[in-house]
């Protein structure tokens, strides 16, 4: 009877919680705050988030700066302009990477930018430097600021990818996604984070990436100039939004970005890797099963072709560089997987 009584009590319990999700057509809602532009495009509001992507040595961090500088002072930072909202003006700032002594650096260059002075924290920001503490207490540490933190409007997750521990895990990646759409939700905050490029191509890293890609606001792509190494572009990667015009930023003498007027962008076509939105997941699917259809196990001398037919068997024809840059894309995507020195599919890839 107790048995028969519990599953009773969750039934019920089951069918209450279904409704709070009910949406009704009579039910009004307000849009949601913006709380950082690019000139006329949204790139963020209040109950979703962001990210910024790049290559290593790309400038990310400067440019979060800026970010944060803008949100700070509520003005208008390199392109940024920040409006959080009364009683939503507080900042959180989280970095899973650097020592206390570089976050230190990155404290100092938002409070330059700022025009704040060096020798007082300011009162609306909270730093929390998370480098020496394992991955499950760099998690629990962020989701316990943000719940106790009172007037919490922005967070920045610089290293979004050292809250997982594999970024090509599909239940870390689904859960970390879930977390920000969870707390961006509840506390009606805004949370931009940082994630790196593979080397090989222009792809967000591993599954963590995807996921970026699917559910972001805006993802925003920081390169580096390939003639002058000290200017970063910044373009929209995905946004939601209209989008903006790239610009750019220098690092000046005092260590902090500036803006490069009159900047002309030029997209790079010598090192493009293969995109992610030329082929959806379902034609790579179908493509490789095809590919490996007659054998499980490919070798490298014959993939490049092979990887060339299937392909144009579902109407995608790719000449020989583009097919390695793809044979890299599927890799990077751990949708081929190697073996020795033979390739095999992985029919449980996320796309």
């Amino acid at each position: 009877m107790r048995a028969e009584k519990e599953v009773v009590l969750s039934s019920v319990e089951s069918a209450s919680s279904w409704k709070e999700a009910r949406l009704l057509i009579t039910d009004n809602f307000e849009s949601p705050p913006v709380v950082l532009k690019i000139d006329d495009s949204i790139i963020g509001t209040l109950g979703n988030f962001s990210a910024s992507t790049g290559k290593a040595k790309s400038k990310k961090t400067f440019n979060i700066c800026a970010i944060v500088s803008a949100a700070l002072t509520n003005s208008i930072v390199l392109n940024y302009e920040a409006s959080l909202p009364i009683g939503k003006q507080k900042i959180l700032y989280v970095d899973t990477e650097q020592s206390k002594f570089h976050c230190k650096r990155v404290l100092s260059r938002i409070l330059q930018l700022a025009g704040f002075p060096l020798n007082q924290h300011p009162l609306n920001l909270e730093f929390l430097s998370l480098r020496g503490y394992a991955t499950k207490e760099r998690l629990k540490k962020i989701e316990e600021a943000i719940y106790e933190i009172e007037e919490l409007g922005l967070v920045i997750i610089d290293g979004i990818r050292d809250l997982a521990h594999d970024i090509n895990s599909p239940g870390e990646s689904t859960d970390i996604i879930t977390k920000l759409m969870q707390w961006t939700d509840q506390r009606k905050i805004h949370i931009h984070t940082v994630l790196h490029l593979n080397k090989g191509d222009d792809n967000t890293r591993g599954h963590l990436g995807t996921e970026l890609n699917n559910k972001a606001e805006t993802v925003l792509q920081i390169t580096k100039n390939e003639f002058d190494k000290n200017i970063s572009s910044v373009t929209a990667m995905h946004i939601r939004d209209k989008d903006f015009e790239p610009f750019a930023f220098m690092i000046n003498d005092d260590g902090l970005p500036e803006m490069v007027e009159d900047y002309q962008h030029q997209q790079s076509v010598s090192n493009k890797g293969f995109d992610y939105s030329e082929v959806s997941g379902e034609k790579h699917r179908e493509a490789l099963e095809l590919l490996f259809s007659e054998s499980s196990l490919v070798s490298y001398s014959t993939l490049i072709e092979r990887l060339q037919n299937s392909y144009a068997s579902i109407g995608h024809v790719f000449g020989i560089n583009k097919a390695k840059k793809l044979k890299t894309f599927l890799e990077n995507k751990r949708m081929i997987l190697k073996e020795d020195k033979f390739y095999k599919f992985n029919p449980d890839f996320y796309y």
